[in-house]
């Protein structure tokens, strides 16, 4: 009996039971979907934070406080810093002739504030910066300016809004520029808006709002001092003159900071110098292993829909053991009857696994559209992977079905009522 034979007898025999084929195919069928779904949505936040991180160019070094080390199970462990970064380690870094290899250096004051304007509360993420930001993060106002070196000097409250924090603070007819929002209780003047910017590997800058790092040192967080007295800074960005000189601007940026940090060989750093191929491979990491988890828990609804399969292939095959008896008896052999349950429950799995297919693609576009940022990214290899499982589930759980089909005595079977 030829294959095609055996695919259109399975089909047969499914039709006469539709609804316990539907049941059965089920747990086939959220699987394949779960899992196609789920891998795309993680493919989809591996690209978004690719591209973002991508956006600011890649020749950009991040100088942050605290040690990165290889942990010792793998991974990456920062260590509790000893010595925080200051504004005169910022300057020794903006220094050309202290690092040659430097277009610029930009500090950053992070933290969390509240913005209020009328009725409107917000809690959300500040940034202390300086004017060569933008140029530096590739990050343009659409309306209004940037913070200026006049602002940075004179400790101006002053601040450039967030395109999605703009939307929440003024109604569509209204414009920001020169209003006035309070910021953790104190006035500040609104003097620019950003372009909309999207998702960052560390949250959207949408929703961010930027004021000199000068004012955010002495009026918003005046209380992060070194222990020496002096005002401290989250990060510093340094971006590099070329790609090709990336290794030649950290060695002379670590270097530059053991010696102000007083630092020797034997003691350890107490600062780190990363680029955008470092946290590329930090986050390609994590989702890697966040996506293969989400799949992995998708999978077991293939084992318990390869359950289902089994079981009701027993089923069939005791409610057809006078017709498994009847073939037996005009000539039919063990192989045929092997074959023929194995491509009915094949046949099942495998009609499961394209319509999950469809579903999954449903889903990863419905999932995708809850954000706007985030889109599904469906690849061959995840479609392939839950195909292939779900085949493989069909096959691994309709063998023994079909060796106790091919097993029945042909005497017995015709016996059987």
């Amino acid at each position: 009996m030829s294959v095609f034979e055996s695919v259109r007898i399975a089909l047969r025999a499914l039709a006469a039971n539709k609804l316990r084929s539907i049941l059965t195919m089920l747990g086939i069928i959220i699987g394949v979907g779960a899992v196609i779904a789920l891998m795309s949505m993680g493919q989809g936040v591996q690209k978004l934070i690719t591209e973002q991180l991508q956006s600011a160019g890649s020749n950009l070094l991040i100088v942050i406080p605290g040690r990165i080390s290889d942990a010792q199970h793998g991974g990456a462990r920062r260590q509790r810093p000893s010595r925080p970064l200051t504004n005169n380690d910022w300057k020794a870094i903006n220094d050309p002739l202290l690092v040659p290899e430097l277009l610029a250096a930009v500090p950053e004051v992070n933290g969390n504030v509240n913005v209020v304007r009328g009725r409107t509360e917000l809690r959300i993420s500040l940034t202390g910066t300086n004017e060569t930001f933008s140029p530096v993060r590739n990050y343009a106002v659409v309306g209004g300016r940037f913070i200026s070196a006049d602002d940075v000097a004179t400790e101006a409250r002053v601040v450039a809004l967030g395109s999605r924090i703009a939307s929440e603070l003024f109604s569509p007819d209204e414009y920001p520029i020169d209003r006035t929002i309070r910021i953790n209780g104190i006035n500040f003047r609104v003097i620019g808006v950003m372009e909309e910017k999207g998702g960052g590997g560390f949250g959207s800058f949408d929703n961010y709002v930027f004021v000199p790092f000068t004012t955010a040192q002495k009026r918003l967080f005046s209380n992060r001092r070194s222990a020496r007295g002096e005002p401290t800074i989250s990060i510093i960005l340094a971006k590099v003159i070329s790609e090709d000189r990336l290794d030649q601007a950290t060695t002379s940026i670590e270097e530059l900071l053991r010696r102000r940090h007083e630092i020797t060989f034997l003691d350890g750093d107490d600062f780190s110098v990363i680029n955008q191929a470092d946290i590329l491979d930090i986050f390609g990491s994590i989702t890697g292993v966040l996506t293969t988890f989400l799949g992995g828990i998708a999978a077991i609804s293939l084992l318990v829909g390869g359950i289902g399969i089994m079981n009701i292939m027993l089923v069939s095959v005791t409610e057809r053991t006078r017709e498994i008896g009847l073939r037996k008896a005009v000539g039919a052999k063990r192989h045929h009857i092997l074959t023929q349950f194995l491509v009915e429950a094949m046949v099942l799995s495998l009609i499961g696994g394209l319509i999950g297919m469809m579903l999954g693609f449903v889903g990863a576009w419905g999932l995708a559209s809850l954000s706007e940022d985030l889109e599904a990214v469906i690849t061959l290899q995840s479609i392939l992977l839950a195909t292939g499982f779900s085949a493989f589930v069909g096959l691994f759980f309709g063998i023994y079905p079909a060796l106790r089909a091919s097993q029945l005595h042909p005497i017995d079977a015709l016996r059987y009522e």
